[in-house]
């Protein structure tokens, strides 16, 4: 068994916000590869996050941000299983960090599945036609076309869009990654951007 220092699980748990028993298993697992660790904690995320997926978010938070200058503001609701998880530091940091990136991003919807099925459609017709004209082969233009859809989500889905503070990440990553700090199941429900003159 790899024996891992107790400077190098400090030093995952500042780079990750994880407890320390989880860090310490993770570089154990990792041969003490930062990298490494860092990946299989993500990996444990998104499989607490997809078994608390189902779990009653009731609790929660509203946040409002202002923009410095006061021409921008966000208002983000955030759902969550318990009042305790709802006041912690963490949730509001979330919070803070998903209002700074709508203000920055502009994202439309929360995720695709709320995306408008009209404008869906719509954008899916004219990628058709567009390609069509372009001389593509009937039987690739509807893979064409659904990977166009796939990148117009990350342009206007919140949880599909690159991280601002960090483009290696999705604001998904980011929420699956909070998921497993809280230990439970934590929803971004909406938000309103307001600009003025926008």
């Amino acid at each position: 068994m790899t024996k891992v220092s107790l400077e190098l699980i400090q030093q995952l748990r500042d780079k990750t916000g994880v407890g320390m028993m989880d860090c310490k298993k993770a570089l154990i697992e990792a041969d003490g590869d930062m990298d490494k660790a860092i990946e299989l904690l993500r990996k444990k995320g998104a499989s607490v996050a997809e078994k608390r997926s189902g779990n009653a978010t009731a609790e929660g938070l509203i946040h409002a941000y202002i923009h410095p200058g006061a021409q921008i503001g966000v208002l983000l609701e955030i759902n969550c299983e318990t009042d305790f998880v709802a006041r912690t530091a963490d949730i509001k940091q979330f919070a803070q960090d998903v209002c700074m990136h709508i203000t920055a991003l502009k994202p439309l919807y929360v995720s695709p599945a709320q995306v408008d099925a009209a404008y869906l459609e719509k954008e899916r017709k004219f990628f058709r036609e567009q390609l069509i004209e372009q001389g593509k082969p009937e039987k690739m233009v509807d893979q064409i076309v659904e990977g166009k859809i796939q990148k117009m989500y990350a342009d206007i889905c919140l949880l599909d869009q690159k991280f601002v503070k960090n483009d290696q990440i999705t604001v998904n990553d980011l929420l699956k990654d909070l998921i497993a700090k809280m230990g439970e199941s934590i929803k971004i429900i909406r938000f309103s951007r307001f600009e003025i003159g926008g």
